[in-house]
């Protein structure tokens, strides 16, 4: 049985809050027990004959950008605009409801999340053959809506994904000593975390898929708004961290932006050059 019920109206598929909040109590305790951090690996999330309906509509990479650096290597995002058919805008409007957002307060003890209609960051993601997505830590402020990030929701859509391709989310402990967990990016596997400044992961090496395979997956991000605003909240970008005994490379240029938003002032900091990344 799936996490979720997906309920069918007219050919909308829709979710029940009051299911939906006791599925989220249930999970409590597995999710803010967790180590290294809050999270929580869910199998079965909901029906895998609906994620294979928009595995057919997955857009195509061909004449998109794409990161392509040290740290990230051959991952493409895909916004709303990209968005090919009315299974992925149900699915992402489902995931963004007051239901679902129900859901995610009950399992991890966030109250007021706030979706992002804007999907920064999120949407859909895809990493072709030789593609990477170092070990980090995610953006911290959604600045357009003056709102602090605390959750992160993968969804996979990887069918028959081989162990032999790689990919695997792994999250680290807070000193970057030791990778805890380990996850395959199987179809119908969903993660939860808490996204903090220390909620260090990725999947770091790169994918030995075939060439005609890349890893995907839905993310989506949810938010607070502070009672005090932001004024004291440090400005962070995706803070990329490197593991011991690795070819792993410092992101020098992130960490010098670092610097200038914690002490030069906003009047001196749009007058900058945009960095340049590798």
């Amino acid at each position: 049985m799936p996490v979720l019920d997906l309920h069918d109206r007219g050919g909308y598929l829709v979710l029940d809050a009051k299911e939906c909040r006791a599925s989220g109590a249930a999970l409590k305790s597995r999710y803010v027990t967790a180590s290294p951090f809050p999270h929580i690996v869910l199998e079965d999330f909901i029906d895998k004959s609906v994620l294979r309906k928009l595995l057919d509509e997955f857009p195509t990479s061909e004449g998109q950008k794409y990161f392509n650096r040290s740290q990230e290597r051959l991952k493409y995002e895909y916004g709303p605009r990209h968005w090919q058919g009315a299974t992925t805008h149900n699915l992402f409007a489902l995931f963004n409801s007051a239901a679902f957002v129900a859901f995610l307060e009950e399992m991890t003890g966030f109250d007021g999340l706030i979706p992002d209609p804007y999907y920064s960051g999120g949407g859909l993601h895809e990493t072709k053959r030789g593609g990477h997505l170092s070990v980090h830590a995610d953006f911290n402020l959604h600045q357009k809506l003056g709102l602090i990030r605390q959750l992160n929701l993968l969804v996979y859509l990887n069918d028959d994904w081989a162990p032999e391709y790689g990919g695997n989310l792994e999250l680290w402990d807070r000193g970057m000593r030791a990778r805890e967990v380990a996850v395959a990016p199987d179809l119908g596997r969903a993660v939860v975390f808490t996204t903090a400044l220390d909620s260090y992961h990725g999947h770091p090496d790169p994918l030995t898929c075939p060439i005609d395979r890349s890893r995907i997956s839905m993310a989506l991000y949810y938010y607070t708004a502070p009672e005090d605003g932001l004024a004291d909240v440090p400005l962070r970008t995706t803070q990329f961290q490197v593991r011991p005994d690795s070819l792993d490379r410092t992101d020098r240029v992130v960490k010098m932006q670092h610097v200038i938003n914690d002490w030069l002032p906003l009047a001196v900091r749009r007058r900058l050059p945009k960095p340049k990344t590798d």
